[in-house]
């Protein structure tokens, strides 16, 4: 495990700056994505239904979109049409996703209460590894 970078995003439906130090003491998943990957658009859908039924208070759940990839009028525009609810932030180009060491999109990285990386989910990931990768910190 280690340390996972810190950073400090906007929040794409707020414009509100979102700082990983702010969800201290809690447990976060990380999705890395953009609109125009058919792998990333399934993946958030489902991400969408498990934020529905998340009790927020064990799981933070922050899709961070790679800003690098696409213009930024368009990702609000997908998020408004798709109603996502859940917290989309704008990494500042590929900085976020480089720090996490991202090969690709969608990438799913699970911290643990102490922002330690407990586990890192690459574009071929299943959504059932995902949640069986979950169990640990929900519970």
């Amino acid at each position: 495990m280690s340390k996972a970078p810190t950073f400090t995003l906007i929040h794409t439906q707020t414009k509100a700056n979102w700082s990983l130090d702010q969800f201290a003491g809690k447990a976060v998943m990380l999705t890395f994505w953009t609109s125009w990957c058919p792998d990333s658009r399934v993946d958030l859908s489902y991400k969408q239904r498990l934020f529905q039924v998340m009790d927020q208070t064990k799981l933070h759940m922050l899709m961070i979109n790679v800003t690098a990839r696409e213009r930024i009028e368009h990702i609000e525009a997908f998020v408004k049409d798709q109603g996502y609810s859940f917290p989309v932030l704008q990494d500042d180009g590929r900085t976020v996703y480089d720090a996490y060491g991202c090969k690709g999109v969608p990438t799913t990285v699970l911290l643990d209460r102490d922002h330690q990386i407990i586990a890192t989910y690459g574009d071929q990931a299943s959504f059932q590894e995902i949640t069986t990768g979950l169990a640990p910190l929900i519970t």
